[in-house]
């Protein structure tokens, strides 16, 4: 049982096709395994984080009851990409356990919804928000390495509050990142191998181990796709993770919780 499925060329050369679908279920039982050891690990091993140095009486006096977190605009993106990730993990995989319906046709429209919020996205990070937010920093990783020691008990310097975003979502963000425009970039050349209104159905616009290599990467993106969103709806539901989720919806976060995980001096309130 091979990662990837060959098959043999009108010229008689092995090429890959696609990856095997066992790992459909691989990832999925990884990500359900992931999800098990962390809740246990949260629970009943990991020591309990530090509080950093309480914010002064005179900073914490001009912050608002309400902190923007998310414009309009960031929530938006982020709910149709969501629902274009599960349309393209519906229709890339349920006609695999037996379900059948024209899966084709819904699956390059998902992806083209994705494909379009993605470009947008980009455009709307670089010009109208602070694009390197996103990213780790210095100070994210000597915060991440104190607090995997002081986790596993031993000694570290307490890590400091953090900026806007916490050093797990700068890290999710990064691996999302990959593995979307992996999926999507395939995907865009993947629709000339089908009709659509869109382009000019050319399978031969590349060869077939081109093809074939593309379709690997397009299905392994995919599969990783299944673990990461599960991870990311397991934290987002963890209570304390609720209130990084609500702001998703509503846009903003409480004065109480800005205190409490934020350096104003790292994201100043607004």
């Amino acid at each position: 049982m091979g990662l990837v499925e060959f098959a043999t060329s009108p010229w008689g050369q092995s090429v890959p096709i696609h990856i095997s679908f066992f790992l459909m279920w691989v990832a999925a039982i990884g990500g359900l395994a992931f999800l098990i050891v962390h809740a246990i690990w949260v629970q009943f091993i990991a020591k309990k984080e530090a509080q950093a140095d309480p914010v002064s009486a005179e900073v914490a006096a001009k912050v608002p009851e309400k902190i923007a977190r998310h414009s309009l605009a960031s929530r938006l993106f982020h709910w149709i990409m969501a629902a274009a990730m599960f349309a393209l993990l519906i229709t890339a995989f349920l006609p695999k356990l037996g379900y059948q319906f024209p899966w084709v046709t819904y699956h390059w429209i998902a992806g083209l919804v994705l494909t379009a919020s993605i470009v947008f996205h980009i455009f709307h990070a670089s010009f109208w928000l602070d694009f390197w937010a996103i990213w780790p920093d210095s100070i994210d990783i000597e915060d991440a390495k104190r607090r995997w020691l002081r986790a596993t008990g031993k000694t570290a310097a307490a890590p400091r509050k953090f900026a806007k975003y916490p050093m797990e979502n700068k890290m999710y963000h990064a691996v999302i990142v990959l593995a979307g425009l992996s999926v999507t970039v395939t995907g865009l050349f993947m629709m000339k191998r089908v009709r659509t209104p869109f382009f000019t159905r050319n399978p031969y616009v590349f060869g077939d181990m081109t093809w074939g290599l593309m379709y690997v990467l397009h299905g392994l993106a995919g599969v990783g796709l299944i673990a990461l969103i599960m991870a990311h709806i397991y934290f987002a539901l963890r209570p304390e993770k609720f209130a990084i989720t609500k702001s998703m919806v509503f846009g903003s976060i409480s004065r109480e919780h800005y205190l409490e995980h934020h350096d104003p001096q790292r994201w100043a309130a607004k």
